[in-house]
Parts: structure tokens; C-alpha cells; sequence
């Protein structure tokens, strides 16, 4: 049945000339200006997607993009799935298996998120390295999900080492300050609190999110060479937290989004 509907999802998007993208991207929340980057040749609404899960959140704009970008074609998820609006994990991850249907070789993620590491600081950037998954569920553990691949994927390197390398080089080159760390993944959709924002420093967390996690799992088990780079919006500090204001976050993702625009790019031409 899954594989089924993914057939159809993946058909549709080739009838409709979304023919031969060879890497895909995810774009996190107050991310969006990588499009305008773009030479786009098609955008659909994620609507109009036979089976495609609709983006509930309000700045998350919902809708497939192809286009050239560095001289390469890229398929672009403008607004992403969270299991906090009430998808499963398969809806979550759907746009994953979508892009691999439709012949990506690599993906590039990116989310905003909370800095645990107190070293790292708002409107920094930094590229994950590991994760932790406190999201109490797994986008492989459904019936038949041994279709799409091995559903104990070996997570011992979750991110690819080659294009960590490749994004560190280039931050070095253009000047950009580019923390690496592990990302934990929560349910949300509340923040957390200070007893939790404790936790997570013992457990030796950089940064905290809603994303990004069941993504990746995803690609490992399609054996998808991925990366993903945080955007840092808020500095989780227990001792002194304050109020989160989400325009605030917003604001402050869309300031450093420039110096994540220029790693993609960059990067894209040596994909």
C-alpha cells in the first residue's frame, strides 16, 4: 500500500517535469529565501501532491520546488513535516522518499534550533555531526517497512562525512563561523524546560530541535548521503532562561540565513 502511494506521488511529480534532480533540500522553519537563489522550471503546492501530507504551520509555506541552483537541478521542500502537528512518521519523512523516487543522490537539511552548548551563541551556525532521537518513535518501524530498504539502518554515521568535510572547508574559506555538535531531536511543539535543558547538557547535547531527525534516519535506510546545519535562534541557558518569543526566532533565522545560503551554494557545485 505505501510503496503504492509513493509510486503514484512519484509519477505524478515526473508527469509534471519534475524529471532528473539530483540533490534535494529541506528548508527549516524561517529558511526560505534559498528560492529565491533559484532558476525555478516548476513549483507545486504540496495540495496538490496526489498523498502528499499539507504543511499546518503558519511559516512553513508548503510546496515542491525544481530549479537550477549552481548549476545544478535541486528539488527543494519549501516547508517540511513535524510529528508535533499530528503526522505520523511516514508523513513526516514522505518528501524524503519522494525526492530519493525521484533520483536525488544527496540532501542537504536545515532546521533552526536552540543552543544547548553554552559556547554557541544566536545567529551562529553549526553543522550536525550526531544525533540523539527523544522523539519516542522511528519513521522505519511500521509494517512493510522493509520494502524501502533494511529497517535496522546503521546509524554509526548518520551524516556524511564527505560533505561535512566539503561545508567546513568552504566555511573556513569564506569566512564563516560554523560550530559542529550533536543535534537532539524532541516532540515538542512546547519548549523545554529548564529541568529538561539540564538534562540535555548532560547528555552532552549542542543544540535542540523538532526535525531533522526522522529525515535522516530516513536517508540512511535509502543509503542517501545527507548533511544538515542548524541555524542557532535562542540560547537555552537554565540558570538564565528567558521568555521564547517565535517572531524573535524568526527574525533571528532570517539573519543568519545569508551565511547558510552561501554554504549551499557552494557546496552544491562540488556535489
Amino acid at each position: 500500500m505505501k510503496e503504492q502511494q509513493l509510486q503514484e506521488t512519484v509519477d505524478f511529480l515526473k508527469e509534471n517535469g519534475i524529471t532528473n534532480p539530483t540533490i534535494g533540500i529541506v528548508l527549516g522553519t524561517g529558511l526560505g529565501k534559498l528560492i529565491d537563489e533559484i532558476t525555478i522550471e516548476k513549483e507545486i503546492a504540496y495540495a496538490d501532491i496526489p498523498n502528499f501530507p499539507v504543511a499546518t504551520v503558519e511559516f512553513h509555506s508548503g510546496k515542491l520546488i525544481y530549479g537550477t541552483l549552481s548549476d545544478k537541478k535541486v528539488l527543494v521542500m519549501s516547508g517540511r513535516f513535524h510529528l508535533y502537528e499530528g503526522y505520523s512518521p511516514w508523513e513526516v519523512t514522505y518528501g524524503i522518499r519522494t525526492m530519493h523516487g525521484l533520483g536525488i543522490g544527496n540532501l542537504l537539511i536545515s532546521n533552526a534550533a536552540g543552543a544547548i552548548n553554552l559556547n554557541y551563541k544566536k545567529g551562529d551556525l553549526m553543522l550536525i555531526e550526531d544525533h540523539i532521537n527523544l522523539q519516542g518513535s522511528s519513521p522505519l518501524a511500521f509494517k512493510g517497512a522493509g520494502a524501502f530498504g533494511t529497517i535496522f539502518a546503521d546509524m554509526l554515521a548518520p551524516y556524511s562525512k564527505e560533505i561535512n568535510t566539503k561545508l567546513s572547508e568552504i566555511a573556513k574559506a569564506q569566512n564563516i563561523k560554523l560550530h559542529t555538535g550533536v543535534y537532539t531531536s524532541v516532540l515538542g511543539p512546547q519548549l523545554e524546560t529548564r529541568a529538561e535543558y539540564r538534562m540535555l547538557q548532560i547528555l552532552e547535547t549542542d543544540a535542540v530541535g523538532m526535525s531533522t531527525v526522522p529525515e535522516v534516519i530516513v536517508a540512511k535506510q535509502l543509503n542517501l548521503p545527507c548533511a544538515a546545519i542548524s541555524v542557532l535562534t535562542d540560547e537555552c541557558d537554565p540558570k538564565n532562561l528567558q521568555p521564547v518569543d517565535i517572531s524573535e526566532i524568526i527574525a533571528i533565522a532570517g539573519k543568519a540565513e545569508p551565511k547558510m545560503i552561501a554554504l549551499f551554494k557552494e557546496v552544491i557545485k562540488v556535489l
